[in-house]
């Protein structure tokens, strides 16, 4: 099948220079509304690859995300989040950039072009057949995240990928592809607007659909959250409050006695 790179396509917008910052807001704006609707059409493929991970999960193994520029930065920003959000180590997902992490704030040229690299940083983690790696890239063409995947097959470890291309080489190579299509950008190729918020928002689902499936969350709350800073910390005494049918005076005691919400919960006597 043919390969055609709606990512670089021209948009469907000209002379956005002459626009006022209304038009241009209002433009962004109805481009930004199409994408949870290209999300949607993509669930399917979002539920299987997110039992492949929760699977792995359960059985002792971690979730990498691996990609290049704004890509890659999404998927450090997600794996970053669920220690915080969940209480799980920082090993359990980790987010690898093509660059390192000096590439999170500055671009490192010609980074994503290293085909070698990507499995060598896989590496570094100790990475096994436990393990999932999900290959992030909006053009679903970045030889460092595409080389990195094909490695990984040829040591039977599990691949998806998150692109917003039909049919790129990046889905080739993934096991359990997903493409969000969203189509040309409002500035021509800038992908990190509209398939940047396409892959955020897919990153969001798997990690979180795969927490609750681990036993992270009880009825909506977060109770293994790391109390980190005040709100938080309120949040929990809130929570245990309302749980255990106590005052928060109580709760705040209970709490900073055993650490997180759940310990608090589990400990709990009359």
């Amino acid at each position: 099948m043919n390969f055609i790179k709606t990512t670089e396509q021209d948009s469907k917008y000209n002379h956005l220079e002459k626009m006022s910052v209304s038009d241009l807001l209002t433009n962004i704006n109805n481009e930004d509304k199409t994408v949870p609707l290209a999300v949607e059409k993509a669930l399917p493929q979002i539920e299987i690859l997110t039992e492949q991970i929760v699977n792995k999960l359960q059985n002792g193994g971690r979730l990498f995300y691996i990609g290049a520029g704004t890509s890659g930065r999404l998927g450090v920003v997600d794996a970053s989040e669920c220690p915080p959000t969940f209480g799980v180590s920082y090993n359990l997902v980790v987010g690898i950039i093509a660059g390192g992490d000096i590439a999170i704030r500055k671009a490192v040229e010609f980074a994503e072009d290293a085909t070698n690299q990507g499995w060598e940083d896989l590496q570094q983690h100790t990475i096994t057949d436990k393990d999932v790696v999900v290959g992030i890239a909006a053009s679903g063409t970045t030889p460092y995240v595409i080389a990195a995947l094909e490695k990984c097959n040829e040591n039977n470890i599990i691949t998806g990928c998150i692109a917003c291309n039909k049919n790129s080489p990046l889905a080739k190579v993934s096991q359990f592809p997903i493409e969000v299509i969203v189509g040309p950008e409002f500035v021509t190729g800038s992908s990190r607007m509209k398939a940047g918020t396409a892959q955020k928002l897919v990153l969001n689902m798997l990690s979180t659909a795969t927490m609750i499936q681990l036993g992270k969350i009880k009825g909506n709350k977060m109770l293994d959250m790391q109390l980190s800073n005040n709100k938080l910390v309120e949040r929990g005494q809130k929570m245990l409050a309302r749980e255990l049918h106590i005052d928060q005076k109580e709760a705040a005691i209970l709490l900073e006695k055993f650490g997180n919400v759940r310990n608090a919960i589990k400990n709990y006597t009359k």
